[in-house]
């Protein structure tokens, strides 16, 4: 695993993309402080920017360091979720500007991942995940369902974990700084 930890953050740090597996389906993942890193996954996926995308941290602490005022009860949405959960921040900080939605939030999920957690956490700042499949197509549920354009889209694909399924998209919830939560995904 410490050999494709060292190649993924390569790829990361040179503003590539890699395929990667996720704590829920294979994801096409980059540094989610470069723009530009981000700007050639919207255009892999044939995505308009306007649709924002997840970013996985690896802990609470490098959470509160990108999002300025977390709510208390986030913390516990992660702590009791049962399942890979995102959550919807207001105020993003340090954070790709073509990552925030017009409204000034961000999709933030902590990874349950061993892989994604040690990779995270070697590489000092959150990835992007998003599901590895061109907009609108269905999201793949294993490795072998990768469209070929995504395989050579990308800079590394990870070779971990590739003979098994993969788990269903993360729940999301938006939590406002008003109080507000909504649930957006199940």
């Amino acid at each position: 695993m410490q050999e494709e930890i060292n190649k993924c953050i390569e790829v990361l740090s040179n503003g590539g993309l890699i395929l990667y597996p996720t704590d829920t389906v294979w994801g096409i993942g980059c540094d989610a402080t470069n723009q530009d890193a981000v700007a050639k996954i919207y255009a892999l996926k044939k995505r308009v920017n306007t649709k924002t995308m997840i970013c996985l941290v690896a802990n609470d602490f490098m959470l509160e360091k990108h999002v300025k005022e977390v709510p208390e009860v986030a913390f516990d949405i992660i702590d009791l979720a049962t399942k890979p959960t995102t959550i919807v921040y207001d105020n993003p900080v340090g954070l790709s500007k073509n990552l925030i939605a017009e409204d000034n939030t961000i999709a933030i999920r902590v990874a349950s991942d061993k892989f994604c957690q040690y990779l995270i956490n070697k590489f000092k700042k959150p990835i992007v995940s998003t599901s590895a499949n061109i907009a609108g197509k269905q999201t793949p549920q294993t490795y072998k369902e990768i469209s070929q354009a995504i395989l050579k889209g990308v800079d590394y694909v990870v070779n971990l974990q590739r003979e098994e399924n993969s788990g269903t998209p993360s729940s999301i919830i938006k939590l406002g700084n008003d109080g507000l939560v909504k649930i957006i995904r199940e």
